[in-house]
C-alpha cells in the first residue's frame, strides 16, 4: 500500500471500529478560533480509557495493572472549533504482551474523514511496582475485538 493510500485509509472512518461522541467546550478554543492541539491528546485519552472501562473492565482506582502512555504521535488535517460536537475513534494497531499501540482518530460528527489522526502506546504495569505486567484476560479480549489485522 502506497503511503497516500495508508494516509487516507488512516482518516477514513470506517478504519475505527470504537467511536465515542465528544463534546468540545468552549476553553478548548484557542486564541486563533480553533481547538488547540494539546486537546487532541485529551480526545485520544479519553476515548480510549472510555473503551478500556466499558469494554475491557479496565478499574482505574483499583485495579491491580494501570496503563502508562509511553509514546503519542498526532497529525492535524483540519481545525475543528467551539461548539461543534466530534467522534473519537479507536482500533488496536498492536498488540503486545504488555503493550498496545492504538490508532486514534477525532472526527467531525458526520465527516468520514478525520480532522485529526494519531496512534498512542500504553504499557501495562502493576500499580504498585509500576513494573510491566501482562495485559489481563478480559482487556485482552476487548483489544482483540478492535485489533486491524
Amino acid at each position: 500500500m502506497s503511503s497516500q493510500a495508508s494516509a487516507e485509509r488512516a482518516r477514513a472512518r470506517s478504519s475505527y471500529p470504537y467511536h465515542q461522541r465528544i463534546t468540545t467546550r468552549w476553553m478548548d478554543n484557542d486564541i486563533y478560533g480553533h481547538v488547540n492541539n494539546v486537546n487532541y491528546y485529551s480526545y485520544f485519552d479519553t476515548v480510549v480509557n472510555q473503551f478500556l472501562v466499558e469494554r475491557g473492565g479496565l478499574d482505574i482506582h483499583a485495579g491491580e495493572v494501570i496503563g502508562f502512555i509511553v509514546e503519542s504521535h498526532c497529525s492535524y488535517h483540519s481545525p475543528v472549533a467551539f461548539p461543534q460536537q466530534l467522534e473519537g475513534a479507536v482500533r488496536v494497531d498492536k498488540l503486545g504482551n504488555s503493550s498496545v499501540t492504538y490508532g486514534v482518530a477525532i472526527f467531525v460528527v458526520g465527516s468520514e474523514q478525520a480532522a485529526a489522526v494519531g496512534s498512542f502506546t500504553h504499557v501495562f504495569v502493576d500499580r504498585n511496582d509500576q513494573r510491566p505486567r501482562p495485559i489481563p484476560a478480559p482487556l485482552r479480549a476487548a483489544l482483540q475485538g478492535i485489533a486491524t489485522g
